[in-house]
């Protein structure tokens, strides 16, 4: 199981109302007590923090507000001695207007670095070098009154896209992946993946027929010229060698992409991303037909030894607490932990977060303060963990750089931890069962049934005990009938207190239960 650390909200260690990495290393024996087997850290890097470390200034050090390179090596050993793995964020599509490569790039047309990243005339009109809309809001393309050219930008006009197409920008790239390697990471979530390439003809986009007003302005139109370009798949090839030289390491894309597209970024033979991370389950209705139809498509369309992976949270979605509400939550950690494949866990998920409410005049997410009519913002997410009920959560010791929960007081891992019917206790009950089990770590998913209250499922792994999964997504209680003849012993309950319960057909499900059923053969 993966669990995402966003670091400027996970721990402050110094008072400066930010968390770091000191704050992290003196949490680890929690994670560690929950059943977390790998860490992935989003972005420490030195950056002006326009997008909060998306930026980057300089690939191969870590940001003061973050701590030192002695803090991250201090982290990285302490990870391991707890044999625990550390992944961490590789941003290679763009990087910090401000670094080093892009400030020689502006300088001048002849600066040997102006290929490093993407320059365009203006249009016969005099206009931008096409249509194409950047992530955060208005045109890609920003012009540069010195050397008069546009820049092309796919976020902010500060994080300018980097030239894949150039083979010494492949080269420094791979180089400062080597450099995080040669530290012993194990592994890169790497962003925006499918955005790398871009088309080589800078053709216009078409309109989106489907845009509704209330998305962002970068939905008005099909990005089928600025992402997700077939050369993209080479330099994907590229990283993943380098990775398969050092031995066990991981490799996790970022691709937002209907899943017949994402299916290919596993790669063929080996040389694509281990995983790109599915984000089905955060796209999918909040209802038993639909997502069981989303887990049976995205399983039948694995290629040959593609390995799967669920995502329920991150830092650029609403809480799944806030998505599903309180009363499913048990439900939502059943389904992550139970499902096939690697699981990814946002930090606070498994307390039961909430997204907070930010004021208007406390925004700080860009994404949020550049289209503030259409409330985007994803700072509600990203807002410091709940420690327990001391002043700002038990996170800092003063005002933190977003506020936090009310609810704090009560919704905190202190407090969790001693209860024993908390969402807290039932995920680390979840993992305990999880890791102690063939069937359930690698076992087969096989669908048992489907109504318009439960999904159930069964886990399978030959020699070992199977197991069924069943998840009631009403507010109602529910009738478990099968046709096959099933029985065994309820391990856990999310609603009641069982000890070794005899299942069988027939079985009374409470409304929003969710049951781990240990069968006989």
């Amino acid at each position: 199981m993966i669990y995402q650390i966003y670091p400027r909200s996970f721990r402050d260690s110094n008072g400066d109302g930010v968390g770091d990495l000191l704050g992290i290393i003196g949490q680890l024996d929690y994670l560690k007590w929950l059943g977390v087997e790998c860490l992935w850290l989003s972005p420490f890097y030195p950056s002006p923090m326009a997008d909060f470390g998306y930026d980057i200034s300089n690939y191969c050090a870590v940001d003061p507000i973050f701590g030192t390179m002695e803090d991250f090596d201090h982290l990285l050993q302490e990870v391991h001695t707890r044999n625990m793995k550390l992944m961490v964020d590789f941003v290679p599509n763009h990087s910090s207007s401000e670094h080093p490569w892009f400030q020689a790039s502006k300088s001048s047309k002849a600066d040997p670095k102006r290929d490093w990243y993407i320059w365009r005339d203006p249009a016969p009109d005099g206009g931008t070098p096409n249509n194409w809309l950047a992530m955060f809001g208005g045109s890609a393309w920003e012009w540069d009154e010195q050397s008069r050219q546009h820049y092309y930008h796919g976020f902010l006009s500060e994080q300018p896209d980097l030239n894949w197409r150039n083979p010494e920008v492949i080269t420094a790239m791979l180089d400062a992946m080597r450099f995080w390697l040669d530290k012993g990471v194990d592994g890169f979530r790497v962003d925006v993946i499918w955005h790398l390439i871009k088309d080589a003809m800078f053709r216009d986009n078409p309109v989106n027929p489907d845009y509704q007003p209330d998305m962002a302005t970068y939905n008005q139109l099909l990005p089928v010229f600025s992402t997700d370009q077939p050369e993209v798949h080479e330099v994907i090839s590229q990283m993943r060698r380098l990775l398969d030289s050092y031995g066990e390491k991981v490799m996790i894309g970022e691709v937002y992409l209907p899943l017949e597209k994402l299916m290919r970024y596993y790669g063929l033979s080996g040389d694509g991303a281990h995983m790109p991370f599915n984000f089905k389950l955060l796209e999918t209705r909040w209802d038993p037909n639909a997502i069981g139809a989303a887990v049976e498509n995205y399983e039948s369309l694995l290629p040959k030894d593609g390995w799967p992976n669920w995502v329920l949270g991150n830092h650029d979605q609403r809480r799944i607490a806030s998505r599903v509400g309180k009363s499913q939550v048990g439900i939502a950690a059943l389904l992550l932990l139970t499902l096939r494949g690697t699981p990814t866990l946002y930090y606070g998920d498994e307390i039961g977060m909430e997204d907070v409410q930010i004021p208007k005049d406390e925004i700080r997410d860009p994404q949020g303060i550049n289209m503030p009519d259409k409330n985007l913002s994803r700072d509600p997410a990203r807002t410091p963990m709940q420690w327990d009920n001391r002043p700002f959560g038990g996170f800092s010791e003063v005002a933190p750089w977003l506020r936090v929960s009310a609810d704090y007081e009560e919704v905190n891992v202190r407090k969790q931890m001693s209860n024993h019917e908390s969402i807290l206790s039932l995920y680390k009950q979840i993992l305990s069962i999880r890791q102690s089990e063939p069937s359930l770590q690698i076992g087969n998913y096989r669908t048992v049934l489907i109504t318009s209250q439960l999904l159930c499922y069964m886990r399978e792994e030959q020699g070992n005990p199977a197991f069924l999964i069943i998840l009631n997504f009403s507010n109602t209680d529910a009738r478990f009938e099968s046709r096959d003849s099933l029985a065994g012993d309820v391990l856990l309950s999310s609603q009641r207190q069982l000890d070794f319960a005899f299942f069988s057909n027939g079985f009374s499900v409470l409304a929003n239960e969710g049951l781990i059923i240990k069968l006989k053969k």
